[in-house]
């Protein structure tokens, strides 16, 4: 497969996987509480990314550089801010969580500046960036009106997991680049693991919990394809395309959410939704344009055949 059609597919399969989980955990948690659920999500992908670290005879690199990302991935890419969302969503509700998690794009190209200065954002990444997060607040416009005076430590529990998450995927930009894509993800899965179904079980009790096929097949799922797949394909084109286009994929998944959520859990699509929608796809344009006018100039070099 060319690579840049590797690339662009597996962008699209990201933003696919991670629109729906929005709905896979919706399902999972009518049969299991939060923290318990993200516990056994990650226990499954923890085990998953194992046996095929197995079987394609991966190791786990274990010089300084690694350790240290490891344990600052598990509590900081995973633990701490899943625990921080799931915690602010208590309070705050679902559309404002999604417009304070947008702001990761922001927090990426403020960390990306700060850690490798060296590279240049440019203005016109920069305005994409404010457009799509524009866009975001039109598709929930709605909830903000409604819900803008809840209680501000939720709002700020959700704005502190972005911003950890962002400085996170800075960091293995810069210092992670020796990676291996599955080694790279499983002791922090791992990690998150062993310490959030312990405390799930112990603040969440068990009597919540119901072992049905919602909650298997939401746990499969989001452990197998809302981890396995999402994280290590996130870090393997981390290394091959520019950190800013791949952070846009938080303007993405909202839409994808919608749109699943319209097809089969009966919500509706408003209008201002899908203006919304159409102004985050124009984000996308504007921050992807000196991609654009390379295969512009490519096709025109090649008399319009790639």
């Amino acid at each position: 497969m060319n690579d840049n059609l590797k690339i662009s597919s597996l962008y699209i399969l990201i933003c696919l996987i991670w629109g729906s989980t929005w709905l896979a955990i919706r399902i999972g948690l009518e049969s299991l509480p939060p923290f318990t659920s993200a516990g056994f999500r990650f226990l499954v992908a923890a085990v998953v990314i194992f046996l095929l670290m197995r079987y394609k005879s991966i190791s786990i690199q274990t010089d300084r550089t690694s350790v240290i990302l490891y344990f600052t991935m598990g509590f900081f890419s995973f633990i701490i801010p899943f625990g921080l969302v799931y915690w602010g969503q208590q309070h705050i509700a679902s559309g404002i969580a999604s417009v304070l998690f947008s702001v990761y794009p922001f927090f990426v190209a403020l960390f990306f500046k700060w850690l490798i200065p060296g590279e240049k954002l440019g203005l016109i990444k920069l305005f994409g960036i404010l457009l799509g997060f524009i866009g975001i607040i039109v598709i929930f416009s709605d909830s903000l009106s409604q819900d803008l005076n809840n209680d501000v430590l939720g709002m700020i529990a959700v704005l502190a997991s972005a911003a950890m998450q962002a400085y996170i995927v800075v960091a293995v930009k810069k210092w992670g680049q020796h990676l291996n894509p599955l080694s790279m993800n499983l002791v922090p899965i791992a990690l998150a693991a062993v310490v959030m179904i312990p405390f799930g079980l112990l603040s969440e009790g068990t009597s919540n919990i119901k072992l049905d096929f919602k909650a298997v097949g939401s746990v499969l799922y989001l452990g197998i394809f809302g981890s396995v797949v999402t994280f290590t394909t996130y870090y393997w084109l981390l290394k091959r395309i520019n950190i800013i286009m791949l952070a846009l994929i938080a303007f993405i998944t909202p839409i994808i959410a919608l749109i699943l959520g319209w097809l089969f859990a009966g919500e509706t699509l408003e209008k201002h939704q899908l203006i919304g929608s159409a102004i985050v796809l124009l984000s996308l344009l504007v921050t992807n344009f000196n991609n654009l006018k390379t295969v512009v100039k490519n096709n025109r070099i090649f008399g319009g055949h790639q």
